[in-house]
C-alpha cells in the first residue's frame, strides 16, 4: 500500500506541476528544483527545437544547438530573475547561441578562404611535377647509357665534382654529358610536340 500512495503523491505532484506558470516553474528550478527544471525542457524542448531549425535551416545544427542549450540551462536558469517572461528569456538564450554559431561558421569561413583555391593549385602544380617526373623517366630510356648515367646522378643532386668522381672522369666530360642530354630531351619533346 506504501508504494501505491507514493505514485499517488507523484501523480498529484505531476498534475499540479501542469497548472503551474513557467516562471514559477523557472524560480523553482533556479532554486534547484530538478523536477521543475525536467517540466519546463518537457514543455518548451519541440518549441526550442523548432526555433533552432527555422534559424539554422538544418535539422542536424537545429538538434546540436537545442542539444547545447539544454546543457546550459541548468546553470543559467540560476540567473532567471522573472524581468522577462520564461520562454522570453529562454528564446534569447537560444538566439544568442544561434548567433553564436554563425559567428564561429563566419569566421571559420573567412578563414578556410583561399584555401580551397591554394589547394586546387597545389594539386595541379604537383600533377604537372608528376607528369614532368613521369616523362622525363621515360624519355631517358632513350637516352644513350653514359648520358642516362650522368643525368641521373645530377638529378639527385649530385654535383658534377661528385658525378665524376662517381663514373671516373672529368667534370668537363659530366658537363658535356649534361649538355648532350638535355639537347637530346629537348628534341624528343619538340617531336612529342610536333605529333
Amino acid at each position: 500500500m506504501g508504494g501505491q500512495g507514493l505514485q499517488a503523491r507523484a501523480r498529484q505532484k505531476t498534475v499540479k506541476r501542469i497548472h503551474i506558470s513557467d516562471d514559477d516553474l523557472a524560480r523553482a528550478a533556479s532554486d534547484g528544483d530538478g523536477a521543475a527544471f525536467s517540466t519546463l525542457l518537457a514543455r518548451h524542448y519541440d518549441r526550442l527545437f523548432g526555433l533552432a531549425f527555422r534559424m539554422t535551416g538544418s535539422r542536424a545544427d537545429a538538434e546540436d544547438l537545442t542539444q547545447d542549450v539544454c546543457a546550459a540551462l541548468p546553470s543559467k536558469i540560476r540567473s532567471f530573475r522573472a524581468e522577462s517572461r520564461f520562454t522570453t528569456w529562454m528564446y534569447r538564450i537560444m538566439v544568442n547561441a544561434a548567433y553564436d554559431l554563425r559567428r564561429r561558421r563566419a569566421a571559420h569561413d573567412k578563414a578556410a578562404e583561399g584555401w580551397g583555391d591554394w589547394e586546387l593549385a597545389r594539386r595541379d602544380e604537383a600533377k604537372e611535377t608528376a607528369e614532368q617526373v613521369d616523362w622525363l623517366i621515360a624519355t631517358m630510356r632513350a637516352l644513350p647509357d653514359d648520358l642516362r648515367d650522368t643525368l641521373a646522378l645530377i638529378l639527385d643532386d649530385a654535383t658534377h665534382s661528385q658525378a665524376a668522381e662517381v663514373l671516373g672522369i672529368s667534370e668537363g666530360t659530366v658537363s658535356w654529358r649534361i649538355y648532350e642530354a638535355k639537347r637530346h630531351l629537348a628534341a624528343l619533346r619538340a617531336k612529342e610536340d610536333r605529333a
